[in-house]
């Protein structure tokens, strides 16, 4: 036996496995030896001086250093004694700032540090790093490299006020968002009636929006918990014009206007109501003022107004559904914000998005819109009436207006493709134009297509809206809007979509919208789907001519659906369908290649058809080549 246990060591002293059995045994001795020694040293250690107790020497701070503090321990260090004495002192490091500016920490310190082996930092989001100028180069601002202390000031860098570290706690952030956007705008338009006269107007723009969310959540991939936010809203507006009746109802020789206008644009609250599955799918309320645009392209609904809405998503973010009800506030007619009066219209929208339906990157959109309009009686901020129209029978009646629509956007292959259909049915109870009740049967198509060629993207598309060829049939088949913004055919670059051309105290046209609507306003007045219709064809590029400047063409020739119900509101027989050739040029220029500095211009040019000289001046006097132009620049915190 003594033999077989010599001859199994040797085997063992052979192998290099061997040797690591042996050499594991012998620590594992060795530590049993240790911690029992020290253990009896322990037992003899009276309560006072045991080192887990608190020390009331070692101070405690009330919040972390602010980044603009110098760099200085909290304690002068110690030098530490070998880990396992019993006369330890603590070990005490530096604390250095976090990146960017981060603000007092919202946490308050449950504990101290108890041993030189751990520290406690409860504010994981501020742990620092000691500086470091990567390139000996001071940080200069036109050289962006790692390790940059930042400022209140600067957005750019993580800030606490750009919600990048929390305001309070470990998962409440702030978003702090200051705007300032600056119109310029000289255009020309005509007056009804008088198209020899001078139809050159300047017109200015400024708002100031110190917007702000206080968003509680993780701060990344995750859907929020809670968001609120706040917008108050300052405006500076301006009008100059060298024909008389134009400024104001009451001073008909008024040719110039200065206004102004605070208000609190978006007021909202938002919270999570459930989480639906695995993959953040969740369900969401938000309730109180805020922006909502039903489809794609803002065809029939875009607006910042009062609301609860319901939305979330499915199937991991494949499917997303939004069902929204709004009461809408009045508008202010020069600015187009929303004033602190309620307006008698309540509108329900409810959609539903599949993303990759059929086609991979392509997504398809169902909707349905509830416009209910109540008999009201309404004048603007400059004494002209708002509602009803004023032409016809101008009585109080209510408008009742559903919209069932299709709609896509995404990609065939290369093509780039965007499509909508509206059918709208509803009724009038006294249409000002037709004199009577009307059932509205109207109907909307709109198609785009784009395809990139390297820096250049090529589009084609074309816009019908349905016109009431018999104002006095019962049957309003004109197609209107609630209050759209679309971006499509130019957009706000083109003539036809950014001015609002006047006839007979309503709009044949109204600013941001492309349907010849025939209502005082698309913000204040009531949907009228006893209007003349409306097709185009479009063609265009977009040269993407560096990284931060891009050109943007537009060539639209525009023709109405049907001609009666201008006939009967001018008084002329025969009315051409033609309305003629908006041609535009549009810029924008993003020197920081960012959102923060935006300079937007655009030119464009209205070349009218017989049918818009023929409504403008029944007598046949020459209408002029009408122009637009505008530069406006956005500076964004």
């Amino acid at each position: 036996m003594l033999v077989r246990r010599v001859r199994n060591a040797k085997v063992l002293l052979r192998s290099p496995a061997g040797w690591g059995v042996i050499c594991l045994g012998l620590c594992l001795t060795l530590s049993r030896l240790f911690g029992a020694q020290q253990v009896n040293q322990q037992s003899n250690i009276p309560p006072s001086e045991s080192p887990t107790t608190h020390s009331e020497d070692v101070p405690r701070p009330d919040r972390l250093r602010d980044p603009d503090e110098p760099l200085v321990p909290l304690v002068p260090l110690v030098p530490a004694a070998p880990f396992g004495s019993l006369d330890e002192p603590l070990f005490l490091d530096e604390v250095y700032p976090p990146l960017g500016f981060t603000g007092p920490s919202g946490v308050l310190p449950r504990e101290v540090q108890e041993d030189s082996h751990f520290v406690p930092m409860e504010d994981r989001w501020r742990i620092g790093s000691p500086a470091w100028d990567r390139y000996g180069k001071e940080h200069p601002s036109d050289f962006e490299y790692p390790y940059v202390e930042g400022h209140w000031w600067d957005p750019f860098h993580q800030n606490v006020l750009k919600g990048d570290y929390p305001f309070l706690g470990q998962h409440t952030f702030l978003n702090v968002s200051p705007s300032l956007s600056s119109l310029l705008e000289p255009r020309s338009i005509p007056k009804y009636a008088n198209p020899d006269g001078n139809p050159n107007q300047f017109f200015s723009n400024n708002f100031l929006r110190l917007q702000a969310d206080l968003i509680h959540g993780n701060g990344a991939f995750k859907p929020v918990d809670w968001q609120v936010r706040i917008t108050p809203v300052f405006n500076l507006n301006t009008l100059k014009v060298h024909q008389p009746g134009i400024v104001e109802a009451d001073d008909f020789e008024a040719t110039q206007r200065i206004a102004t206008l605070a208000t609190i644009e978006e007021y909202w609250a938002e919270a999570k109501l459930a989480d639906l599955s695995p993959n953040y799918d969740f369900l969401s309320l938000r309730v109180g003022s805020q922006p909502f645009n039903s489809d794609f392209r803002g065809f029939v609904f875009s607006d910042v107004n009062r609301a609860a809405r319901l939305y979330g998503n499915r199937r991991a973010n494949r499917e997303q559904y939004n069902l929204a009800f709004f009461a809408q506030a009045e508008k202010d007619r020069f600015s187009q914000l929303n004033t602190l009066n309620n307006r008698p219209q309540q509108v329900l929208i409810a959609n539903y998005y599949v993303q990759d339906f059929i086609f991979p990157g392509y997504t398809a959109q169902t909707s349905f819109h509830w416009n209910h309009d109540h008999a009201s009686i309404e004048f603007d901020k400059a004494g002209f009436p708002a509602r009803p129209d004023p032409v016809g029978v101008a009585m109080p009646h209510r408008v009742d207006a559903c919209y069932f629509g299709l709609a896509g956007d995404g990609h065939l292959g290369p093509i780039n493709v965007t499509h909508a259909f509206y059918w709208v049915t509803g009724n009038d109870t006294l249409n000002p134009l037709a004199g009577s009740a009307q059932n509205i049967n109207a109907q909307m198509a709109a198609c785009e297509f784009a395809y990139d060629w390297d820096w250049v993207r090529f589009r084609t598309s074309g816009f019908w809206a349905s016109g009431d060829g018999n104002p006095n049939d019962g049957t309003a088949r004109g197609f209107d809007t609630i209050i759209d913004d679309p971006n499509f055919a130019g957009g706000q670059f083109s003539y036809w979509q950014r001015q609002a051309l006047p006839v007979q105290g309503v709009g044949l046209t109204n600013r941001r919208s492309l349907v010849t609507s025939l209502r005082t306003s698309k913000f204040q007045g009531q949907s009228n789907f006893v209007n003349p219709g409306l097709a185009l064809v479009n063609g265009g590029a977009d040269f993407f001519l560096t990284q931060k400047v891009k050109l943007i063409t537009n060539v639209n020739y525009l023709w109405f659906d049907q001609t009666a119900v201008l006939e009967q509101l001018v008084g002329v027989p025969a009315i051409d369908r033609r309305i003629g050739l908006d041609a535009s040029l549009g810029l924008e220029y993003r020197p920081l290649l960012n959102n923060n500095v935006i300079i937007v211009a655009g030119l464009a040019g209205l070349f009218p058809g017989e049918g818009l000289r023929q409504v403008y001046d029944p007598v046949g006097a020459h209408v002029p080549t009408l122009y637009s132009s505008f530069v406006e620049f956005t500076l964004a915190y």
